[in-house]
C-alpha cells in the first residue's frame, strides 16, 4: 500500500477513536482518562492525547475538582441542543469552591437521573473537614437528603408525581416512611416555604446533616447545591445561619450561567 493510502488509514482510525472517545465521555457523564483507556481497551497515553486535542477543540472539559472529563456545550449542540444541566455542572467547580473556602464545610452540586440525585462536582477531597471522599457520581436518594428534596420541592408537580411513582414501584425500605402523603406535603411546604432543604434527622446518613437550595431556571430544577457538616460540630439552626444565605446567592449565580 502506498504511504498515502497508509496515512488516509490511519486518519480515519484517529478519527474512530476520537469519536468513540467523546461518545464514551458523554455516556458515562463524567469519566477519568485510566478507567475511559480500559472501557475503550486503548492504550492511557493515546486516550490522554485524545483528551487534549478534544480539550483544545472545546468538546469536552476536565472537572477541576476530580480530574473527570464531561461533555461541554459545544459537544451538547451535535445534538438536539445544549443540557443546561451539563453547562451548571461545567460552572459549578469554580464557584462551589470558592463557596467551600468561605463556609469551610463540603459542597456538592448534584443532578437528577433516574429516581436519584447524582453528584457532579463535590469540595469533599479539599475540605479539612470532610468524613468522606469519592463523592463524584455518587447516587443519592431523594426522598432522604436534602439535595433530592429541594428538587422534589420545586420541580413541576407532574414530574414531581412520576417521581414519586416510580421511588414507590423501587420499593426500598428505607424509603418507605418519607413516601406517606403526608410526609411529602408537609416536606414540599416547609422546603418552599424556606427557600431550601434541610436533612437533620441521620436519615441517610447519621454522623452528617445538610441543607440544599435548587438552581432554578425558567421554572425548572437545573441542578441542586449542598453543604454537609457533622452532626455534633453545629446544630440545624446555627448551621441555617451560617449556610442558606451563601447557598442561595450561588444558586443563584449558577442559574444565570444557563
Amino acid at each position: 500500500m502506498s504511504e498515502q493510502g497508509n496515512k488516509r488509514i490511519d486518519g480515519v482510525r484517529s478519527i474512530k477513536r476520537g469519536l468513540d472517545v467523546l461518545l464514551e465521555v458523554n455516556r458515562s457523564g463524567g469519566i477519568r482518562a485510566g478507567e475511559l483507556a480500559q472501557r475503550l481497551n486503548l492504550a492511557r497515553p493515546t486516550v490522554y492525547r485524545l483528551l487534549e486535542t478534544l480539550e483544545e477543540l472545546g468538546y469536552v472539559a476536565r472537572s477541576a475538582s476530580d480530574e473527570r472529563f464531561r461533555v461541554t456545550r459545544r459537544a451538547s449542540s451535535l445534538g438536539d441542543g445544549y443540557d443546561p444541566g451539563i453547562v451548571v455542572s461545567q460552572a459549578a467547580a469554580p464557584v462551589i469552591g470558592e463557596l467551600s473556602k468561605r463556609l469551610v464545610w463540603p459542597v456538592d452540586l448534584s443532578t437528577y437521573e433516574n429516581a436519584a440525585m447524582v453528584i457532579q462536582e463535590t469540595t469533599h477531597a479539599r475540605s479539612p473537614l470532610s468524613i468522606d471522599r469519592g463523592m463524584i457520581g455518587r447516587r443519592l436518594p431523594l426522598l432522604r437528603t436534602s439535595a433530592g428534596r429541594a428538587y422534589l420541592a420545586y420541580c413541576p408537580e407532574a414530574e414531581r408525581e412520576i417521581i414519586l411513582k416510580h421511588i414507590a414501584r423501587i420499593d426500598e425500605a428505607e424509603d418507605r416512611p418519607y413516601l406517606l402523603p403526608k410526609y411529602v406535603a408537609q416536606m414540599i411546604a416547609d422546603t418552599r416555604a424556606r427557600g431550601f432543604a434541610v436533612r437533620s434527622d441521620g436519615e441517610y446518613n447519621e454522623r452528617t446533616s445538610s441543607i440544599a437550595v435548587p438552581i432554578l431556571r425558567d421554572g425548572y430544577v437545573l441542578a441542586c447545591i449542598s453543604v454537609i457538616w457533622i452532626r455534633t460540630a453545629l446544630d440545624l439552626p446555627e448551621a441555617i445561619s451560617q449556610f442558606a444565605a451563601p447557598l442561595l446567592e450561588a444558586a443563584i449565580t449558577l442559574g444565570d450561567t444557563a
